[in-house]
């Protein structure tokens, strides 16, 4: 094998599959990038058995084969190199020699055939979508996924589709993110897949407010997102998700309108003064104002006062700031909809007159 190739043209993928790479492996070869020579382009993958990446670009082919060189190292001497340098790959026995101007560096490899890939997932289905709506999808939900929690199908990110509808849903367990985006192409088929968390950020580090529509392939084992010369594949996490729209209180009568930015510093301000563990705040209702109320194990309290519209009887209330502070983050209107009932039911957080995303935050005790 061997191909030369821009050191720009080379850096720009590496760059962009290289965060599926663990610097621990339980396998060495998880550790290498494969790198595929064929025709007039150059195919580099990289995988952790659970997220795979595959970056393709151009190159001038010299010889075709394949190989795997050691992932970070392969990325930092590219890095290294000078810009504008052309870059020579050769494949010689069982190293690798990268030459550029006067600069040459050796790799180990290991064989391309014990490289784990996914080629076919099976699809059942196939979507067309824009990409800066799959990036809409994620950002306004993934905050809400679970982090290492024992109930493992929280540890990332449903997706539901049917009638010409792709949902997104995270929770926590004490807080619930949901938004959905209508679909022009595909959709018809009822399906309910979990990404896991890492499949999650990856995906959404690949995306962008602009470019070409996406192709995403739904499998029952794997989901497939093909953007331009990037293919991103995870496994789907084998579990059933809750019956979340169970948490979704659906008669709700209290309501208070407030101005977002107002709401939101407020909070980070009473915050501060909160319980570092339990991060606790009280909301107190009463006419037109607001109360929020914090104290601590010091006996240090804080208190602000903010005026908002709100029709209905008085309402205290207790929640964790952080995620009351999430779900204002991911509002995009100046003002917020928060519906409240009682100081035992949850709160729903909306942009006013807004249904495609909504936020459920479950109280606590204080």
């Amino acid at each position: 094998m061997k191909f030369r190739v821009s050191r720009e043209n080379l850096l720009t993928p590496l760059q962009a599959i290289v965060g599926v790479v663990e610097r621990r492996q339980t396998m060495p070869i998880l550790a290498n990038f494969l790198l595929v020579a064929e025709g007039e382009s150059l195919t580099v993958t990289a995988t952790d058995l659970e997220v795979e990446l595959m970056a393709t670009g151009g190159a001038e082919i010299l010889e075709e084969g394949t190989v795997t060189v050691p992932g970070r190292k392969f990325l930092d001497i590219c890095r290294a190199l000078p810009e504008g340098t052309p870059v020579t790959v050769t494949l010689k026995g069982d190293r690798v020699t990268v030459t550029a101007a006067r600069s040459r560096f050796t790799l180990s490899t290991l064989p391309a055939d014990e490289f784990p890939t996914v080629d076919n997932i099976g699809a059942q289905q196939t979507l067309t979508l824009p990409q800066s709506e799959l990036k809409r999808l994620l950002e306004k939900t993934q905050f809400a996924m679970a982090n290492q929690d024992v109930r493992y199908y929280l540890n990332g990110l449903l997706l539901e589709v049917g009638n010409k509808r792709i949902r997104s849903v995270a929770t926590d367990g004490h807080r619930l993110a949901l938004c959905d985006v209508e679909l022009e192409h595909g959709g018809n088929a009822q399906q309910q897949v979990i990404i896991p968390r890492k499949g999650v950020l990856e995906l959404y580090r690949m995306l962008s407010d602009d470019g070409p529509d996406i192709r995403m392939s739904i499998g029952s084992n794997h989901a497939r997102v093909e953007i331009a010369s990037l293919r991103f594949t995870s496994k789907l996490v084998d579990g059933r998700f809750p019956e979340y729209e169970r948490v979704i209180p659906k008669s709700q009568n209290e309501g208070l309108k407030a101005e977002r930015d107002a709401l939101r510093k407020a909070l980070q301000r009473t915050a501060i003064l909160s319980n570092e563990k339990y991060r606790g705040i009280r909301l107190e209702l009463k006419d037109t104002t607001l109360l929020i109320q914090a104290h601590n194990p010091e006996q240090e309290e804080a208190e602000e006062q903010l005026e908002v519209e709100y029709v209905g009887s008085g309402v205290e209330i207790g929640f964790n700031v952080n995620y009351l502070l999430d779900a204002l983050g991911a509002l995009e209107h100046d003002q917020v909809e928060m519906q409240v009932t009682d100081a035992n039911s949850s709160c729903i957080i909306r942009d006013p007159g807004e249904t495609r995303c909504t936020y459920v935050v479950m109280p606590m005790r204080l």
